[in-house]
């Protein structure tokens, strides 16, 4: 079982142990708190028309508690409240361990609630890329997913006719692929050119802005959604801003700690469909839900965030 306390919850957690005195009156502002009352942001899928919540729930590292009832029992209150404030992206992956089947347990406690699932294919061959997308939907409990990626590029032209079958026969909604890494975004350009997707999913935050200059703008061209992943550059932004004060200003963007001000950073790039911060943390998953309300940062707010953050 790996352990639920490490990646970003650790960092975050250090990050805020670190912050006290003014830095605290900051954070508990009253401006710096979004209403519940307000709209959420939303994002159109390009393809359909289709809108989710800017905010989604990532699940590598956090939800692979293995059979661990105490581990499980710590997650439900994190899909429950992630669920309950408005969101609907869960996300995973074979390669997340037991990720898929904690999701699908958890669903089954909370009586399969309404969400967008979106998993991946993550082997070689096309006969295991349709028997994995089968024992997903097991573990998952579903009948259809939402979404299905190819994880990390890999073997991602011989699962295309995989997925495209399963598209027509209605076994999943919508196709995509994805990279975490950026030396294969040459490669992820060149499919992303060659093939029409729904989805594409890559790493972008304030630490890593490597999309910006050519993929963000050809997802935007080829008329395909983005889910941005590993947007507190795997928790390392968190140590980075760690014994700092929020800046008085992010009360303007009503952010009321350094996860919202981090994450409506990524989903106020006009490309940016959605992004899916991981956590087993209840508390850690009500800061980053909070982003999904207030005022987007528009291009100099973007900027001043950098600045703060770098």
């Amino acid at each position: 079982m790996a352990a639920l306390d490490s990646g970003p919850d650790l960092a975050r957690r250090r990050a805020v142990a670190a912050l006290s005195g003014a830095a605290a009156a900051v954070v508990l502002s009253p401006r710096g708190v979004a209403a519940t009352d307000t709209p959420i942001h939303t994002r159109p899928i390009p393809s359909t028309g289709e809108r989710i919540p800017v905010i989604g729930l990532g699940t590598w590292i956090t939800f692979d508690a293995g059979d661990s009832t105490a581990s499980r029992s710590t997650l439900l209150p994190v899909m429950r409240d992630f669920l309950a404030a408005g969101g609907r992206v869960i996300d995973s992956s074979p390669m997340y361990g037991s990720s898929e089947s904690v999701i699908g347990a958890l669903a089954g406690e909370l009586r399969r609630p309404s969400m967008f699932s979106a998993t991946k294919i993550w082997t070689f061959g096309r006969w295991a890329g349709a028997q994995q997308v089968e024992r997903s939907l097991g573990l998952w409990g579903l009948e259809r997913f939402d979404l299905v990626q190819v994880h990390n590029m890999l073997d991602w032209r011989t699962h295309l006719p995989t997925l495209a079958a399963l598209k027509r026969e209605g076994r999943i909604r919508y196709l995509g692929i994805t990279t975490s890494h950026g030396r294969r975004h040459d490669e992820l350009e060149r499919a992303m050119r060659e093939v029409t997707f729904d989805f594409v999913q890559m790493t972008y935050s304030v630490a890593d802005r490597d999309a910006e200059p050519r993929l963000l703008p050809l997802a935007r061209d080829r008329g395909a959604a983005v889910i941005a992943n590993r947007p507190f550059d795997g928790g390392d932004l968190f140590d980075r801003v760690r014994g700092r004060a929020l800046p008085s200003w992010a009360a303007e963007v009503d952010c009321a700690n350094w996860a919202q001000l981090l994450l409506k950073f990524v989903v106020s790039h006009p490309s940016v469909t959605c992004t899916i911060p991981a956590t087993s943390q209840a508390a850690h998953l009500r800061e980053n839900i909070g982003a999904l309300r207030g005022p987007l940062p528009d291009a100099a707010m973007r900027m001043r965030i950098a600045r703060a953050a770098g």
